[in-house]
């Protein structure tokens, strides 16, 4: 009879799939969302059973959520890219005018501290229609990027950087060779906030009217009829929209910058 080798993976030491996890968390969300609905929140009817929220959609067809998200996240997906590029912008500014960082970083903190709710209601008055939607996304989503974009610029390697001034290379050089490459880990990681950011500025601006259709219109709608189930559903779709975004840009940061996120071929030792 052989020994047993003692570092040998044994069925209680062995991994387990890491998508296994997330199942079973969102199992035991949905058993104790059905049990508090039809337990302690059962008589006053603003917590609906999972099932409910399903007929809910299901009554109200793929077309209901299909338009108005549509909708909602061209919005989003306008400022998404209108902040984001503003933000980098700045940032290699600030990169080859050492000078403008103190003005960018007071730019970013205003626009940071700059309550969304009091801002918007003046852009629908001046521009109007989808106007706020594109700008509170675009707002929500500058602070974050300029940020990371900043720090990720400042991380590069300073050897690297002398290497490039020994052989006679400008800043922009410099830039293109190694900041940049420096920057994408961190500038990824704000993107992965900013996309779901982006996300609530959209629904924020759209809950301040003069529009007639999107999510925030329909979401407030089913808030004011009481449409318990409905409101619930619209709820999920926004959530899922924002995870989706995260999810994206998570993905895009493994095959990009696998140096950052452990994506490396290779197990560990």
């Amino acid at each position: 009879m052989t020994e047993a080798d003692p570092g040998a993976p044994t069925p209680s030491t062995r991994e387990r799939p890491k998508w296994l996890g997330g199942v079973i968390g969102t199992v035991v969300v949905i058993a104790v969302w059905w049990l508090l609905a039809v337990t302690v929140f059962q008589d006053g009817g603003s917590v609906p059973t999972p099932w409910e929220v399903v007929k809910q959609v299901k009554a109200d067809g793929w077309d209901f959520y299909a338009t108005n998200a549509g909708i909602t996240l061209r919005g989003a997906g306008q400022g998404f890219l209108w902040g984001n590029a503003l933000a980098l912008l700045i940032a290699v500014l600030v990169l080859l005018v050492p000078p403008l960082e103190a003005v960018a970083t007071q730019l970013a903190v205003i626009s940071y501290c700059m309550p969304l709710t009091a801002i918007g209601p003046i852009v629908l008055v001046i521009f109007g229609g989808r106007a706020p939607t594109i700008f509170l996304a675009a707002l929500s989503v500058f602070f974050t990027t300029l940020v990371g974009a900043l720090l990720g610029l400042k991380a590069a390697d300073q050897a690297s950087l002398q290497l490039i001034e020994v052989y006679g290379g400008t800043r922009w050089h410099r830039l293109l060779k190694v900041q940049i490459i420096s920057a994408l880990p961190n500038v990824l990681s704000a993107l992965k906030i900013a996309a779901p950011a982006a996300m609530l500025g959209a629904i924020i601006g759209e809950y301040l009217g003069g529009i007639d259709n999107g999510l925030g219109v329909v979401l407030t709608v089913a808030q004011q009829q009481f449409l318990v189930p409905r409101t619930w559903a619209l709820a999920f779709v926004i959530g899922g929209l924002a995870g989706l975004g995260y999810a994206i840009f998570a993905l895009i940061a493994r095959f990009v910058t696998p140096w950052s996120t452990g994506a490396s071929a290779g197990g560990t030792p």
